[in-house]
């Protein structure tokens, strides 16, 4: 694999295997917290998801990113595994996942688990691997989309341009971590604001996420 071709099963098992070492040893009251980032589900409901994505996956249940009903079932399936029969039954499933991920470039796999690592980090507050490979990895992919506005990103060694040709750019000073968690939708509208723009960033704001904004600002 090239640095422009990752190999996207490796990415995700050690986006895996972080996860494990994170909850290993939880307590009850913390695999009952409350994930800011997810607020339906607990910490545990959260495994519960990431484990029901690996197994239906290979068991042939699951052809794309699931809907609302699928994903609500996975984890309610799931809710009363002891956690190490949780973790063990995602490890049993995740190397034939990974497979897959890898040899379908599945990027959404990818992205699923990178972004819900961070969600269970910050529900623990573990904060860390914040600029894993497997962050690295999905940030360009993240940023390819549209913008009706000149829009220049700018990373810690990167950038990138969004929107149509001949405008003046909007920059917008960030870093990948934080360009993960506001795409992904865990940021809310006026922490969005509140970034580091060179000018009003109204006309883009509706524009920058994949799912909807958070609802109420995500500290991490």
């Amino acid at each position: 694999m090239t640095g422009s071709d990752p190999d996207l099963g490796a990415l995700y098992d050690s986006c895996r295997e972080r996860v494990v070492s994170l909850v290993t040893g939880l307590t009850p009251d913390e695999l009952a917290r409350r994930v800011p980032a997810c607020p339906a589900w607990t910490v545990r409901d959260l495994l519960g998801h990431l484990t029901g994505i690996a197994e239906d996956a290979v068991a042939g249940r699951l052809s794309g990113p699931p809907g609302e009903d699928a994903t609500s079932a996975q984890v309610a399936a799931r809710r009363d595994l002891p956690l190490s029969t949780l973790l063990g039954r995602w490890a049993d499933a995740a190397g034939p996942f990974a497979d897959r991920v890898n040899r379908h470039r599945v990027w959404a796999a990818l992205i699923d688990a990178v972004t819900h690592e961070h969600d269970l980090r910050g529900a623990l507050a573990r904060p860390g691997a914040r600029d894993s490979d497997g962050v690295r990895a999905v940030v360009p992919v993240l940023l390819d989309f549209a913008l009706p506005v000149r829009t220049v990103i700018r990373l810690e060694d990167d950038e990138v341009t969004l929107g149509p040709e001949g405008q003046t750019a909007l920059v917008l000073e960030t870093d990948r971590f934080d360009t993960l968690r506001w795409r992904m939708g865990r940021r809310s509208r006026r922490q969005m604001a509140a970034m580091r723009w060179s000018a009003d960033p109204a006309a883009v704001i509706g524009h920058l996420t994949v799912f909807a904004p958070a609802a109420d600002d995500i500290i991490e």
